[in-house]
């Protein structure tokens, strides 16, 4: 999509055009809607230099693209813009927000004539939260597309008396230039996902120099980002969504607290007793702590959230609860005591052995189980080819989890505690 057939539709006639395009009709027969978009002298209209199979192509993806979006903005995604790769890197809402709330907590609005700068901005998630926040704030980035769908997000929800967004190369940017600066480096190509920090754009020594410059900064990484990656004076915190891993935040000056170290924030969208619990868990590393002892099960069985997993934080979550790992290689741990959080799932183990199929398939049946769960960490087992060859019939309900026990396979039959 290029950036004047984007423009097409911002204009009062293009915005109508789209809002009368149905969505659905589009998923179910999308070369249907485009040949009646063909023959239609208004969407001709919208701009008689351009071709109209390119204005048609604008409208179909944005209208398939907010459809999209509203896994990450909710409904407000029906009033957005979106490029298929600036919704692919946007900040989730949910994100967005615990990150400018954490922000505005930390270091107030900056003064009139000082805005946050947010290099990178990409569609304008992190931007429109802050933006909603009362912090002034100005975006910057180097595609013209981009630029144009974030000020027509910034337009759209209402915040142009305090969000701008220039286009600019941000690796011209002096470090110390703005007193609270976040920073997004593109981390796809046109291969897909770049994996190597080094490999995003800007480069992650330019954007690393930028937030280490500033009096306060935040910088989004992937998740999987590996920790020797992480420069010593930043505060890494990786954030979750209903137990998916969504990205790792990278905390710097005074946004980065008394002293860097790592956090687990596990947030929640969907309804039910986890959310009920908390909307926001956190675990901090604890300074001194170490290993999480090995011991042998005991009644119940904890599945970290992803996020503390790779915070590298199970021992602090083992010690909550008086835990021990299995094994020192995988991540679930074991504990007589039973304590509800959103930063694991916990289990009541009713029976423990060497996995063999017949002998698992045989306990099953005995219980009456017939609906299955397979979860499994440290396992090669294929769980769904598992939960065929168990061939089980019955009203009960379990969790099979598959895991290694030092060097050998291993089943626990869990239950969801009473």
């Amino acid at each position: 999509m290029r950036t004047a057939a984007f423009k097409a539709l911002l204009t009062d006639a293009g915005q109508e055009v789209l809002e009368g395009i149905d969505p659905q009709a589009v998923a179910t027969d999308r070369l249907a809607v485009a040949s009646r978009l063909r023959v239609s002298a208004r969407v001709a209209a919208l701009d008689p230099d351009l071709p109209v199979s390119e204005l048609v192509n604008a409208l179909l993806t944005q209208v398939t693209l907010r459809e999209r979006g509203r896994a990450k903005f909710g409904d407000r995604a029906a009033s957005m813009f979106f490029t298929p790769g600036g919704l692919e890197q946007s900040t989730r809402g949910t994100v967005a927000a615990y990150r400018a709330e954490r922000t505005t907590q930390a270091t107030g609005t900056p003064p009139s004539g000082e805005p946050a700068s947010d290099q990178g901005c990409g569609i304008g998630a992190d931007l429109l939260a802050l933006a909603e926040r009362g912090v002034p704030v100005e975006g910057m980035d180097i595609d013209p597309l981009t630029v144009a769908v974030a000020r027509a997000n910034i337009e759209a929800l209402g915040l142009d008396d305090r969000a701008w967004v220039w286009e600019a190369d941000v690796t011209k940017v002096s470090p110390g230039d703005h007193r609270l600066l976040f920073s997004d480096p593109a981390r796809r190509n046109g291969r897909g996902r770049v994996f190597d920090p080094a490999a995003y754009s800007p480069s992650w020594d330019t954007v690393t120099a930028l937030a280490e410059g500033a009096d306060a900064a935040c910088l989004k990484a992937a998740p999987g980002i590996p920790h020797e990656a992480i420069p010593k004076k930043a505060a890494a915190e990786w954030i979750s969504v209903d137990g998916e891993l969504k990205e790792a935040a990278l905390w710097f000056g005074s946004l980065a607290g008394q002293s860097p170290g790592r956090r687990a924030t596990v947030l929640h969208e969907r309804e039910g007793l986890l959310a009920r619990e908390g909307a926001i868990a956190q675990l901090d590393a604890e300074p001194g702590l170490g290993p999480a002892p090995v011991a042998p099960i005991r009644r119940h069985l904890y599945d970290p959230d992803p996020a503390v997993v790779r915070s590298h934080l199970v021992a602090e979550a083992a010690a909550r609860v008086d835990g021990a790992l299995l094994d020192e290689r995988i991540a679930f741990f074991t504990s007589d005591r039973i304590e509800i959080s959103p930063l694991w799932r916990v289990l009541e183990v009713i029976e423990v052995m060497p996995f063999s199929l017949k002998r698992l398939r045989s306990f099953l049946r005995k219980q009456e189980i017939g609906k299955v769960t397979v979860k499994k960490r440290g396992s090669a087992v294929d769980a769904e080819k598992l939960r065929r060859d168990l061939r089980l019939a019955g009203p009960e309900a379990a969790t099979v989890v598959m895991t290694r026990i030092g060097d050998r396979p291993y089943s626990l039959v869990c239950r969801t505690p009473k």
